[in-house]
């Protein structure tokens, strides 16, 4: 999951994976930073995939058999080194798109790649992305509920209060985040970095008390399990796929933070603490087979170090929530920027950092649908359930996108690529099977709101294009036009007429009416042309090309990366070098506001023109979203039938 709390690109420049030239003490900020960022979400497994794995491991025998446990535990284990550490540590890094990682960003690679054929690369963007809101629903609700029902452990008298108080947290979370999360990112790192520690050093003791745990290490168990056990070995190992939850942060935070220090942070921090823990957990058992009701807190002393560890624990889920909360509002720009979404109001919330924003309508979404969760199933047991099917779909959907990388721009033989790529995609797809026998018990969950986002990220690309094509038919050509006006010009007023339009070919709409009704045509008229690069940034250099088309009319196209927020003003300030003298007190925009209607013949069902027509009415003011000053715009009315 992407996540934009700590480091803006222009700061990572070096550390984007390609090169690595930041000084020792860079570098190690950068690995701190990573430790709390993007191993939140995998980082508080611990508190629930042992549980879950090893209570559907035990089926209906009750208590846990020592080949139950060293089984789980090998199928954690293996899981942590085959799916994380090989698949995302040591190839997926690699794929990076100018040094950007994450599912929209390798979809914008892979579809560079093959040209024009890249609409089912797209639509697996689409459903990777989709998958992902399910996600960011899931991580805030399990990872705070399984963290408050600590508290169970301490004293029982808490127990009718776990839901209300994780209620209170989230609510609270949300909140916080239009204030920007720049200040609570100073201490994600070494708080992660405490909990680690914690995790891994109160595994000690048990393993010494049950050595017979190090079994587990041996891949043979997890083997031996899977063909002893049948379908409960199966139904098995969607909850063994809990404790892998989180490793697409690895490849999404690629960007903030640089392949090194996310690759060390692993495997010197995250890693050895993650399986220290588990083997933990694994010993208590295997010493109580009871204390497999809650193994994660039971690590620890009745009474005060509980307690504390309970203050811990929920710290560290606030944490991989906020980073899952982040991504959320990082992924909404890319799609926003690559057309499959709305334009939605996105706020700057640092100065310094551009990756930090805040999209306040996703954020209230986000709030009502994690509440709505957690009354719904109020245990993290329950909850559970629902995890895994938006986490494995988006890693099969990575999996499928990286063989075309691999193939396309790493030019591999497709043979190679196939035989690289075929037994992580094999163990995907497993993965996913396994959780989809949970779909009764609340797999449905992340299906149907990535369903949801699904049609409505299809329907607003198709929606989209098809109005462009109508468009285009009723609109004039722009050459023609200004041929027309150079010859015989209307009255000339002073200053400096910018007019926006998609399709730089055709006259825009907005300049066809002001001469229709004002009759009039400004001294200097700019025909502005915003593009979306398939890369996550743009060169400044790179942002303007100027073109001038006739004496009084000249074409500007500005260029931004999918990751950027465009700014046209700042944007425009860099055509003066090319030699257009640009003064925004002396300039008017001109933009049409189109009102849809449906039509009575239409390239889409009545239904998802009516959709499309409530995504544009949503969609946020251009004015906006472009930046520029409100002051300095006209806007134009028409009406079009779609």
């Amino acid at each position: 999951m992407t996540s934009d709390v700590a480091i803006s690109a222009p700061e990572t420049a070096a550390a984007n994976g390609h090169g690595e030239a930041h000084t020792t003490a860079r570098f190690g900020a950068l690995t701190l930073g990573s430790i709390g960022v993007v191993y939140g979400d995998i980082g508080t497994s611990p508190l629930y995939a042992f549980r879950e794995a090893v209570m559907a491991a035990s089926g209906t025998e009750g208590a846990p058999t020592q080949a139950a446990v060293l089984g789980v535990l090998s199928l954690i284990l293996w899981a942590l080194v085959v799916v994380v550490t090989l698949k995302y540590v040591v190839i997926l890094l690699r794929a990076d798109n100018n040094g950007e990682g994450g599912t929209l960003a390798l979809m914008a690679l892979a579809q560079r790649a093959v040209g024009t054929r890249g609409a089912t690369i797209v639509m697996l963007g689409i459903i990777s992305g989709a998958l992902f809101y399910g996600d960011a629903v899931i991580t805030p609700a399990l990872s705070v509920l399984s963290a408050i029902e600590g508290m169970k452990d301490v004293t029982l008298r808490f127990e009718p209060y776990i839901v209300p108080l994780t209620v209170v947290i989230l609510v609270g979370l949300f909140a916080v985040q239009s204030r920007g999360t720049a200040r609570v990112a100073a201490f994600f790192g070494p708080v992660m970095c405490v909990w680690f520690a914690v995790i891994a050093v109160a595994a000690i003791h048990p393993i010494i008390e049950q050595p017979q745990v190090l079994y587990a290490l041996n891949p043979l168990y997890a083997v031996s399990f899977m063909l002893h056990h049948g379908i409960i070995g199966f139904v098995t190992l969607g909850a063994v796929f809990l404790a892998v939850t989180g490793a697409e942060a690895l490849y999404a935070d690629l960007g903030h933070f640089g392949k090194r220090p996310i690759q060390t942070a692993w495997l010197f921090i995250v890693l050895p603490s993650l399986a220290l823990n588990y083997l933990g957990q694994g010993a208590l058992v295997l010493g109580d087979p009871g204390a497999i009701v809650s193994p994660f807190f039971q690590l620890f002393p009745q009474g005060f170090f509980r307690g504390c560890m309970v203050v811990l624990a929920t710290a560290a889920t606030v944490i991989a929530s906020q980073a899952v909360i982040t991504g959320a509002y990082s992924l909404t720009r890319q799609a926003i920027q690559l057309g499959l979404l709305p334009r939605f109001e996105i706020r700057h919330t640092s100065e310094a950092h551009s990756g930090q924003i805040f999209i306040p309508r996703i954020n209230q979404l986000l709030l009502v649908a994690v509440v709505l969760l957690v009354l719904l199933f109020r245990s993290s047991s329950a909850l559970a359930s629902a995890y895994g099917i938006s986490v494995t779909g988006t890693m099969v959907v990575t999996a499928m996108m990286g063989f075309v990388v691999i193939w396309k721009v790493w030019k591999w033989s497709p043979f190679a690529a196939a035989a690289l790529i075929a037994p992580f995609l094999f163990l995907d797809l497993t993965f996913l099977a396994a959780n989809l026998l949970k779909v009764f018990e609340g797999g449905w969950v992340p299906l149907a709101l990535g369903a949801l986002m699904i049609i409505l990220m299809y329907t607003w690309r198709r929606g989209s294009r098809l109005l462009f094509e109508k468009s285009r038919k009723l609109e004039f050509p722009l050459a023609d036009l200004v041929a027309m006006l150079e010859k015989r010009p209307p009255q000339r007023v002073p200053g400096t007429a910018v007019f926006l339009t998609s399709d730089p070919l055709s006259a825009p709409t907005a300049l066809m009416h002001s001469l229709k009704h004002y009759k009039v045509l400004h001294e200097k008229n700019v025909i502005l042309t915003i593009e979306t690069a398939q890369t996550p940034r743009i060169d400044p250099a790179e942002r303007v090309r100027l073109e001038q088309i006739s004496p009084t009319f000249s074409k500007v196209t500005l260029k931004f990366g999918f990751m950027e927020s465009p700014n046209v003003p700042k944007a425009l300030a860099i055509a003066r070098k090319l030699g257009w003298q640009f003064d925004i007190m002396s300039t008017s925009f001109f933009l049409s506001r189109r009102a849809l209607k449906p039509a009575v013949h239409s390239g889409m069902p009545r239904w998802q023109d009516r959709l499309f027509i409530s995504l544009s009415r949503s969609a946020n003011d251009a004015t906006d979203y472009f930046q520029i000053p409100s002051g300095r715009v006209v806007e134009v009315g028409t009406q079009v039938t779609i």
